[in-house]
């Protein structure tokens, strides 16, 4: 059978101008962990379209197409032409989930939920000449996961080509994320053995590491264990994680010792009431500026994530965040316009309301203003957006954050870590069109060391039982 896979870029992805550095980061690991599942005698390829064009003349038999909600236009319109040509096509991913009758106009099968359980089910049907128009996710488990068929992935595409993902889901409920739409009808956060995460590590060559889970302190057993195994690998990795996680006694402090030298961390708004109003109960009541201490005393850059346009936000939160976010020293900042997507609480609570403007999914990216907002404009959000954008990454503004910092070496790390980040994109379009960018993750890991340290891998010297490894999984 010859099976086609393909991730469709997202539209915020597609600028004529150049071609942002962060829609070059990651391989598409969820395709490549699905044909993990196909039979040896399958031809199986896979395009993500934020790295290379989609070669339509080809005649797959099967197509597997990965949505978000920005990329929901260009994956049908390839779904309908592969279709047309007589190719079995199936949808799925987050936007599938949240409106499958939607997906389902374009498709033969869509998909709802994460596909573990799902996905074998329907290989077998399809074999058989049954399929089924679509399947649902119950069954949540990570056991018995084929290896990700990383041979189908081209790293010189990709500055960190060295992703992986050891959970699912994440423990919180907050209103504006999509997870829980996503995980509905069964577990919504549930991890691998730390033996075959352990292994998955172990099979990925280099030094650096990505984990892209939504958080990976989630189950603080599981994470601590890992954090035990991969001591002495010699690894240097980034995660995501939670103001709550990071003030908790002894799991940073094993993070750090096995590596981790960047983290993520959702502080989405400095207003407590926005907290209260999305349910982000885990940052209620926490001192975000302790564990962005706690972080920097380890060792490990801060990538604060912040949302703007919750109802308690006006005019002044811009400013306001940004200031903070510098004189508390954070190398990077995401910024995001609060964006309802469907299937989350948020989304249901606007439209009762009748504050979404309009369901133009090219525009739910984060960027646009699609609602209401509460206490200022529309023009107003987004012009604050761009705003808080151009303040944090000044050069001024990256200098301001250096001096925080009590050494020169942590000055000039932050320096090139936050300038390098933002202020080169012109570089990285070129390195991107010229499939350069994994020569530049030398660069990287010197820049997450802290300095030049020497190349080679230590072997583990130190893990946990592995009887008691094996248990911790949930």
């Amino acid at each position: 059978m010859r099976v086609k896979m393909i991730l469709p870029a997202l539209t915020e992805a597609t600028s004529p101008l150049f071609r942002p550095i962060k829609y070059s980061l990651f391989p598409p690991l969820g395709l490549a962990t699905l044909a993990g599942y196909l039979d040896p005698d399958d031809e199986v390829t896979i395009t993500d379209e934020h790295v290379q064009k989609v070669d339509t003349s080809d005649e797959p038999d099967l197509v597997v197409i990965q949505v978000y909600i920005t990329s929901a236009r260009r994956a049908y319109e390839l779904a309908d032409l592969y279709r047309a040509r007589g190719a079995y096509v199936c949808l799925g991913g987050l936007h599938v989930t949240s409106l499958p009758e939607e997906a389902a106009r374009h498709a033969d099968t869509v998909f709802t939920g994460p596909g573990e359980d799902t996905w074998p089910r329907f290989l077998a049907d399809l074999r058989a000449g049954r399929p089924a128009p679509r399947y649902d996710s119950t069954e949540r488990t990570l056991t018995g996961l084929p290896p990700v068929r990383r041979d189908l992935i081209d790293r010189s595409r990709y500055l960190v080509p060295n992703s992986i993902v050891v959970s699912r889901g994440c423990p919180h409920v907050c209103d504006f994320c999509y997870k829980e739409a996503f995980f509905e009808g069964g577990k919504s956060f549930y991890t691998q053995t730390v033996d075959a995460a352990l292994a998955e590590i172990d099979r990925l060559p280099g030094r650096h590491l990505y984990f892209l889970d939504d958080h990976l302190f989630g189950n603080a057993r599981f994470a601590a264990a890992l954090f035990d195994g991969m001591r002495g690998m010699g690894r240097l990795w980034q995660a995501a994680g939670t103001v709550q996680t990071v003030l908790r006694p002894g799991l940073l402090e094993k993070a750090a010792e096995s590596g981790l030298r960047s983290l993520f961390v959702g502080f989405e708004t400095v207003n407590t009431a926005n907290l209260a109003e999305q349910r982000k109960w885990q940052n209620i009541d926490r001192d975000y500026g302790a564990a962005i201490r706690r972080l920097h005393d380890h060792g490990v850059m801060v990538n604060g994530s912040f949302v703007f346009g919750m109802d308690h936000d006006d005019a002044s939160v811009f400013d306001r965040t940004v200031e903070w976010a510098i004189g508390n020293g954070i190398e990077t900042a995401t910024f995001h316009i609060l964006t309802p997507y469907p299937g989350t609480r948020l989304y249901e609570r606007m439209a009762k309301a009748g504050r979404l403007l309009h369901s133009d999914w090219d525009r739910y990216d984060t960027r646009h203003v699609v609602f209401e907002p509460a206490r200022m404009t529309a023009r107003q959000l987004e012009d604050g957006y761009w705003r808080a954008y151009r303040d944090f990454y000044r050069w001024g503004s990256i200098l301001r954050g250096a001096a925080t910092k009590p050494t020169l070496a942590g000055r000039m790390r932050h320096v090139a870590y936050a300038g390098g980040w933002k202020k080169f994109e012109p570089a990285w379009d070129l390195a991107i069109r010229a499939r350069q960018v994994g020569r530049t993750l030398p660069v990287l890991e010197t820049i997450l060391a802290g300095g030049p340290r020497s190349r080679t891998r230590p072997r583990r010297t130190e893990a946990p039982d592995p009887a008691r490894r094996r248990e911790l999984s949930v």
